[in-house]
């Protein structure tokens, strides 16, 4: 099926034959104007060429003469007149460092792309660390000059996407610059209204089968009433690894054994029947605990990690909590975990529901040309997009599916019904 939609794609644009030369000398021009270097890197025989752009961005975008940070940009160039594939990011972009790298949608449009690293992760972070810059139309504003720079050099219609927070990125981006992009492709990506997004919690209430969920929700209680018996084999563990944990043991291994569930259903990588019941090897019980929640999810270097995910979490973007309405007897939590813990040292924010509010308006009543793409299994399809008949945006579910869930994924008729609305909206 993919070679048939790339040949009825390439009849669509004008064949062109631009060299590495020619393109290097575009760069050369726009690089001088608008303040970014770049250097070519290896590329395999998916693309003609790959170039890594640093453009100097303001950290406050309203401030373009304070602090500023080096974006990483990864270019990955085909031909002037085909679709730009174009990345959004929502935390580092390391695998786009790789010479094989190639996206879904690019590979299947034979297009260009371009992969663009979240401000604040990777290499793509300012000298020091202004939290409050930290924003959703801040890191939107940062696509939006990369955008109008490299619209210099390409032809073709642009198609903005991105995986789980960078599908939420994909879709703040389109709704600060509707007319930046044609077409939008956000995966897996849920658009929360509170930072205990109580959808979740109804979710899990219902996903699979009443035999699987009963059988998790056994797990989960074994072993949070009986914690004292499986606290040493996952310290052992996590000294292991070398984990951390401010909040104390104790309160880890809940928070690790709360987030089962989620993690079970979101990746889906273990069936039903692979859920423990023999729980008398506690080593054999906590590696299992480790391959679902991972015992770094909680840890400080965990955190660490993905701290500006965090604190973009807490803010603006919304989250998830723990209900621990079933193990009320045993757990040393008298209320519903959430993650303000994961807040970088000293800073305090309060949730901004104004905005995705807003953002799902957008969505509802005026986002033309978007195809959101979920797992029914995957919790983050709880705070799924929602549509109306107002524009002609779609919205594709995979049956069973998880947080893996792409386009090769869906059933046969659900990608003929995104190839086919891809394509139709590429026409000239």
């Amino acid at each position: 099926m993919k070679r048939t939609y790339v040949i009825i794609l390439i009849l669509l644009v004008p064949f062109t034959n631009i060299s590495a030369q020619n393109l290097e000398h575009l760069l050369d021009s726009l690089s001088a104007v608008y303040s970014f270097s770049y250097e070519e890197m290896e590329v395999d025989s998916n693309f003609a060429s790959k170039y890594l752009l640093q453009f100097e961005q303001a950290v406050d975008p309203d401030n373009p003469e304070g602090q500023t940070f080096k974006q990483r940009v990864f270019l990955s160039h085909e031909d002037f007149d085909t679709p730009v594939v174009f990345i959004t990011e929502g935390y580092t972009a390391w695998h786009a460092e790789k010479p094989d790298f190639t996206s879904e949608l690019a590979g299947l449009l034979n297009s260009n792309q371009i992969c663009v690293e979240h401000r604040y992760f990777g290499t793509s972070v300012p000298d020091s660390l202004d939290w409050d810059q930290l924003t959703v139309a801040h890191a939107a504003a940062d696509h939006h000059r990369i955008v109008q720079v490299l619209k210099n050099i390409y032809n073709g219609k642009w198609i903005s996407t991105g995986i789980s927070k960078g599908g939420q990125t994909t879709i703040y981006f389109r709704y600060f610059y509707p007319e930046d992009v044609d077409i939008s492709v956000p995966y897996v990506a849920p658009l929360n209204f509170s930072i205990e997004e109580q959808r979740v919690y109804r979710f899990l209430e219902q996903v699979g089968s009443i035999e699987c969920r009963d059988r998790i929700l056994r797990f989960q209680t074994e072993l949070i009433k009986n914690k004292a018996d499986f606290l040493p084999a996952f310290e052992e563990l996590a000294n292991k690894k070398k984990l951390t944990y401010s909040m104390g043991i104790e309160k880890a291994f809940e928070l690790t054994v709360l987030e089962y569930s989620f993690a079970f259903w979101q990746w889906g990588s273990f069936t039903c029947d692979q859920i423990p019941v023999d729980l008398s090897d506690k080593n054999k019980v906590v590696k299992h605990l480790d391959e679902v929640s991972g015992l770094k999810w909680v840890s400080n270097e965990g955190i660490e990690e993905l701290q500006p995910f965090f604190y973009q979490a807490m803010r603006e973007m919304g989250f998830y909590g723990y209900d621990i309405t079933p193990f009320k007897k045993w757990i040393s939590y008298t209320e519903n975990p959430t993650f303000e813990f994961t807040l970088p040292k000293g800073i305090q924010v309060a949730y901004e529901a104004r905005l995705n509010e807003q953002v799902d308006c957008f969505v509802r009543h005026q986002a033309e040309n978007m195809i959101f793409i979920y797992g029914e299994y995957d919790p983050w399809s709880a705070p799924a997009v929602e549509l109306t008949y107002q524009t002609n945006s779609i919205k594709v579910v995979k049956p069973g599916g998880s947080h893996r869930t792409r386009i090769k994924d869906l059933t046969e008729k659900q990608q003929e019904i995104v190839m086919d609305t891809l394509l139709k909206w590429l026409k000239p």
